[in-house]
């Protein structure tokens, strides 16, 4: 991923708590000489010997899978928040932008056994569901439901690097860089004032 030193997050505190809370990403791979996304939740866990790698599940009928065998390198792509950022709201001449935070994490696949991938759903679960009036538990489930189960890879994603860009203007001065927050706070845009909302933590 292309980021100027400016724009990088080196911060591995920030990086992970980012990855937890956006963790609904895309998975990348060659299969049969071409590109293969899909959109997934993968989590960030620490396996057993307490090292941290990514997590989760695809169908077994999505041909992307094919791949893994033949060349396990992977990328997962996280977003966060993103937003237009108009040049008008500058006290000079410029050109417009976008300000966004993304992640980028490179790595090793490997499809695991049955009983792992289930244990990652009830991680997974039990994660979305702590807010429901009535969750539901995998452990709960009956066994011609859990029969869907066997319709998936669970796999594990060895880390080998990770490029974090976080662009908030960090270019402008802090004139010009509160009344971006200004302008994006009166979009009324979920995106736009999330986006704010990290400017302002960057820079009091």
């Amino acid at each position: 991923m292309y980021t100027p030193d400016l724009y990088k997050n080196e911060n591995p505190e920030e990086i992970r708590t980012f990855l937890k809370e956006n963790s609904f990403g895309i998975l990348i791979n060659q299969t049969n000489g071409k590109l293969c996304a899909t959109h997934i939740p993968i989590e960030l866990e620490l396996n057993a010997e307490g090292k941290e790698i990514l997590q989760g599940h695809i169908s077994k009928l999505n041909p992307q899978a094919e791949g893994f065998a033949a060349n396990d390198q992977v990328l997962a792509v996280f977003t966060g928040p993103h937003s237009y950022i108009s040049s008008s709201w500058y006290d000079h001449e410029n050109v417009p932008t976008w300000n966004y935070i993304a992640v980028h994490v490179y790595g090793k696949i490997k499809i695991v056994d049955y009983e792992t991938s289930v244990e990652q759903l009830k991680k997974l679960v039990d994660k979305y569901e702590v807010n429901s009036e009535n969750p539901v538990r995998v452990e709960d489930l009956s066994a011609k439901t859990m029969r869907e189960a066997r319709g998936i890879f669970g796999f594990e994603i060895e880390i080998d690097e990770i490029q974090a860009t976080k662009k908030l203007s960090q270019n402008r001065d802090d004139h010009n860089y509160k009344n971006i927050i200004k302008e994006l706070e009166k979009t009324e845009n979920p995106q736009s004032i999330a986006v704010a909302e990290e400017m302002s933590k960057c820079r009091k």
